[in-house]
C-alpha cells in the first residue's frame, strides 16, 4: 500500500515537532514573545555594531553588552568608539556601523539633508536626560563672568572676539549652547564666534586658549575643573529641566529591514537603563566601567561625582542636583516623544539651518519609532506614556509643548532672521 505523502505518521510528527522545539530552545524566551513579522520574532540580524562617543552617557550601550543584556535577547552587540560625531554621521550613512549612540539633533538633521547628506533616519529610543554642562574658562571666571548674565556684560563691555565650541552644529550641544547664551541676549552667530570640536578634544582646546567656553556632555566639563582650567556655569538641565539628549539612532533602512532585531536592541539597552538607575552602586560599577581606556578613557574620579548629582563648579559653590543625568527614571527617559524631536526642528528654523518651516509632526512620526519602542517596552513591562506629546518651560520662561512649533520657532526675539 502506497502511503500519502501528506499525512504524517506519528513517528514523523514527533520527530518535525522536536526538532522545532529544539530550535526554539535556542531563542531566549523574552525575545518569542509575541509574533513580530512573518509569523517570527527572532532577531533577523544577531550580531550589532553601535557607535559611540567617549561620554559618560554612552553607557546604556556600554553596560547592555558588557552585562549580557544583548545575549538575553538574542543579539550580540558590539560597542565601537568613534572619534568625532562626524564620523558617526559618515559610518551610519553608508552601514559601517549599525547603529549609534548619537545626538538627537544629527538625527534629524540627516533626515532633512542638513549637516551631512540627506537620509530617512529612525530614533528608537532616548538614550538619557540632562547632565550636560557649560564650561567657561577659568581665565573668564577670574574675571568676573561666571555665568550667563555677567558673561553677557563682559561681551558687551569688553569687546573682542569671544569663542566658544559645541559638538556638532546641529546637534544637542549646540542648541543647548545657543539657547543659553540667547537667553541674556547674546546672539551665537553675530556677538561671538561658534566652533565645532569633538568631546573629547574640548578640554585640550581650552588648555591652550583656542576657546572661552563650551557646551559638552561629561566627563569634559568635571575634567576641565580637575584640571584647573574651566568652571562649570550652569548645566543643561538649568535650561531645560529633563531634556532629551542622546538617542538610540539608525537608518530608516535599518529599522525597515532588520525590526526584530530593532526591538531586540531597545529591550537590551532599556534593561541596561534600568539597572543603572537602580541603585547607587550600580552607578559606581558602571562609572568603573566606562571610565575604561576602550570607553571614555579617564578617570572614575571624574565620571562618578556627576552621575550621582554630586556638583561642584570650579568656583568654591558645591550642591547636590536631583535632576541630574537620568538613564531610565521609571521609563520617562526612554519614550520617544515626538514634542522632544519637533524642539530640535524649531531650534534649525530659528537658527537658519532649515530655511523654511518643515512639516513639524510629519517629520517627528517618521523619524521616532514609537510602534517599535512600545512593542518591546511592553515584553520588559515598561510603562509608556499615552500621549506623544509633553509640555516643558525652559530658562527663559517659554514653554514649549509641541502644539504650534511654527509659531514657537518665530517666537524667540534673539534669532537668525
Amino acid at each position: 500500500m502506497n502511503e500519502n505523502p501528506n499525512r504524517k505518521t506519528p513517528r514523523r510528527k514527533f520527530l518535525q515537532q522536536a526538532g522545532a522545539a529544539a530550535l526554539m530552545s535556542l531563542v531566549p524566551e523574552a525575545v518569542r514573545i509575541g509574533a513580530w513579522a512573518a509569523g517570527s520574532d527572532a532577531p533577523e540580524k544577531t550580531e550589532v555594531k553601535i557607535g559611540f562617543i567617549p561620554l559618560t552617557d554612552c553607557a546604556s550601550v556600554v553596560m547592555a553588552s558588557v552585562l549580557g543584556f544583548d545575549k538575553k535577547y538574542g543579539i550580540k552587540i558590539t560597542p565601537t568608539k568613534e572619534a568625532s560625531w562626524a564620523s558617526v554621521r559618515d559610518k551610519l550613512v553608508n552601514g559601517d556601523i549599525d547603529a549609534a549612540h548619537v545626538l538627537y539633533g544629527l538625527i534629524y538633521g540627516l533626515h532633512l539633508g542638513v549637516g551631512g547628506p540627506k537620509k530617512d533616519m529612525a530614533q528608537l529610543m532616548t538614550l538619557n536626560h540632562n547632565g550636560q554642562a557649560f564650561t567657561l574658562s577659568k581665565k573668564l571666571a577670574d574675571a568676573g563672568a561666571g555665568d550667563v548674565t555677567s558673561l553677557a556684560a563682559m561681551i558687551k563691555k569688553d569687546k573682542r572676539e569671544y569663542t566658544f565650541a559645541q559638538t556638532f552644529p546641529t546637534g544637542t550641544h549646540a542648541m543647548w549652547i545657543y539657547y543659553w547664551l540667547a537667553s541674556a541676549g547674546i546672539n551665537p552667530f553675530r556677538d561671538v564666534k561658534t566652533i565645532t570640536v569633538p568631546p573629547p578634544q574640548m578640554v585640550a582646546n581650552m588648555r591652550v586658549g583656542n576657546m572661552d567656553g563650551f557646551c559638552v556632555g561629561e566627563p569634559w566639563n568635571h575634567r576641565a575643573i580637575a584640571d584647573g582650567i574651566g568652571v562649570t556655569a550652569a548645566t543643561t538641565q538649568d535650561v531645560w529641566k529633563d531634556h532629551p539628549e542622546k538617542v538610540l539612532g539608525t537608518t530608516a533602512d535599518f529599522a525597515n529591514k532588520f525590526p526584530n532585531t530593532c526591538r531586540a536592541m531597545i529591550m537590551a539597552v532599556l534593561e541596561a537603563s534600568r539597572w543603572i538607575d537602580a541603585s547607587l552602586s550600580n552607578r559606581m560599577k558602571m562609572a568603573d566601567t566606562v571610565a575604561a581606556a576602550a570607553y571614555v578613557n579617564t578617570s572614575v574620579d571624574v565620571i562618578n561625582q556627576r552621575i550621582l548629582g554630586r556638583y561642584q563648579n570650579g568656583m568654591g559653590k558645591t550642591w547636590d542636583d536631583p535632576n541630574h543625568m537620568k538613564f531610565f527614571n521609571d521609563g520617562f527617559v526612554n519614550f520617544p516623544y515626538l514634542s522632544d524631536g519637533m524642539w530640535f526642528l524649531t531650534q534649525h528654523r530659528r537658527w537658519g539651518l532649515l530655511k523654511e518651516d518643515p512639516d513639524y509632526l510629519g517629520v517627528a512620526k517618521q523619524i521616532n519609532r514609537i510602534d517599535l519602542y512600545r512593542q518591546a517596552a511592553s515584553q520588559l513591562k515598561v510603562s509608556v506614556p499615552k500621549d506623544a506629546m509633553r509640555t516643558s518651560k525652559l530658562i527663559d520662561g517659554v514653554v514649549w509643548d509641541g502644539k504650534d512649533p511654527k509659531k514657537y520657532a518665530a517666537s524667540f526675539a534673539v534669532k537668525m532672521s
